[in-house]
């Protein structure tokens, strides 16, 4: 893999160069955020490691310009921190995944190969038409929702997440399963990132619609399908 690390921490840095040069990855460093973004920008990767607090510019910004620009590059932040605030920050700028320091080199490869599948996925498979249930149509070909004939705005991790319910119509998963499949990565269970999502989603998709389709199944997790209101 071609990876830019955007750090600034030195150990930081050499540990991720020794440690990943052995599986032959090939790393260029960029030491503050506007050169992050210069070589993002004219140079190919197959993933972008970046660092949140950086100088200059910081890493959330750098994420948001980069997709800004049309940029579609895998993005994984690593930063300290690790809050679900900071997390659901980070994956609204744009990010891929988001691992906190201290971390594990292994974990840390792991998903970077996750982000390079699939940003390498045949585009067949990643744009298969329509997803539908009830008045909600999600296109994945042009990345549109509508409910009613109405567009919803989302971000592209409230998209991931609401086709990866439709995807799974009336099956409910439970927080694990979104995760890996949404983030494609394995969060502290303890973290509610997932019910925070969620309940992004029914505010653009559910408020002030009589039938309801994302659901609670309280104890093991989320489904989608139609219900009215006053249904449990």
């Amino acid at each position: 893999m071609k990876l830019l690390l955007v750090e600034d921490e030195p150990n930081v840095i050499s540990l991720i160069q020794r440690g990943l040069s052995v599986s032959g990855n090939e790393i260029t460093v960029a030491l503050d955020g506007e050169s992050g973004l210069q070589m993002a920008m004219q140079y190919t990767f197959d993933v972008i490691i970046l660092d949140l607090m950086l100088p200059v510019i910081n890493g959330m910004e750098v994420c948001r310009k980069l997709r800004r620009s049309g940029f579609s590059t895998p993005i994984l932040m690593l930063t300290a921190l690790g809050t679900t605030e900071n997390i659901v920050s980070g994956l609204d700028a744009g990010a891929d995944d988001y691992m906190t320091k201290p971390f594990k080199l292994a974990e840390l490869e792991a998903r970077l190969r996750t982000l390079t599948r699939r940003g390498k996925e045949p585009e067949k498979e990643k744009n298969a038409d329509f997803l539908i249930i009830g008045d909600l149509v999600l296109d994945k070909i042009t990345k549109i929702v509508k409910r009613d004939s109405q567009v919803i705005e989302l971000t592209a991790t409230e998209f991931r997440l609401l086709e990866f319910l439709l995807s799974n119509q009336n099956k409910v998963l439970n927080r694990m399963e979104i995760l890996e499949n949404v983030w494609d990565i394995n969060f502290n269970l303890g973290t509610n990132v997932v019910d925070v999502y969620i309940n992004y989603l029914r505010k653009k998709i559910d408020k002030n619609h009589r039938i309801k389709l994302i659901h609670t199944v309280f104890g093991m997790g989320y489904v989608i399908r139609q219900a009215y209101e006053n249904t449990k």
